[in-house]
C-alpha cells in the first residue's frame, strides 16, 4: 500500500488513476495527523508527499516520521517546484528520501508507484 499525503486535485486524479491502471493499493490522508494515524494502522510500502502542501504540514509530518522508531525507515518520495530550492533543502533535512520536480513526479510515476506493489 502507498500513502499519499496530496491535497492537490489534479495530482491526486493522476495519482489515484495511475494506481488503479498498475493495481497498487492506494490511501489518501489530508491531514498531518491522518498520515501518521494511517502509517501506524497500516504500515505503507512507500509515502508520497506534496512538498508544496500548506495544508498538510509536509516537513512537520516527515520530522514526526522520522523521531517515531516504528516510522523512520518507511521509504518517501516528495514533489516540489523545481525553482523552490530552500524548500527541496528543507525537505532533505528533514528527511525525505527522494525529491523530485513535479513534472519529473508526474513523468515517473507509474514507477514510483510500481514500488507499493
Amino acid at each position: 500500500m502507498i500513502l499519499a499525503i496530496v491535497d492537490d486535485l489534479m495530482f491526486s486524479s493522476k495519482i489515484k488513476a495511475t494506481a488503479t491502471q498498475l493495481g497498487v493499493p492506494l490511501t489518501f490522508a489530508r491531514s498531518s495527523e491522518n498520515a501518521l494515524a494511517e502509517m501506524r494502522k497500516n504500515r505503507p510500502a512507500l509515502v508520497i508527499f506534496d512538498l508544496n502542501s500548506q495544508r498538510t504540514e509536509p516537513l512537520g509530518t516527515l520530522a514526526a516520521m522520522k523521531s517515531d522508531p516504528a516510522l523512520t525507515d518507511i521509504p518517501s518520495v516528495g514533489f516540489v517546484s523545481h525553482v523552490q530550492t530552500e524548500l527541496i533543502e528543507a525537505a532533505r533535512q528533514a528527511g525525505v528520501g527522494e525529491v523530485l520536480a513535479r513534472s519529473a513526479f508526474t513523468m515517473q510515476l507509474p514507477e514510483i508507484l510500481a514500488r507499493g506493489k
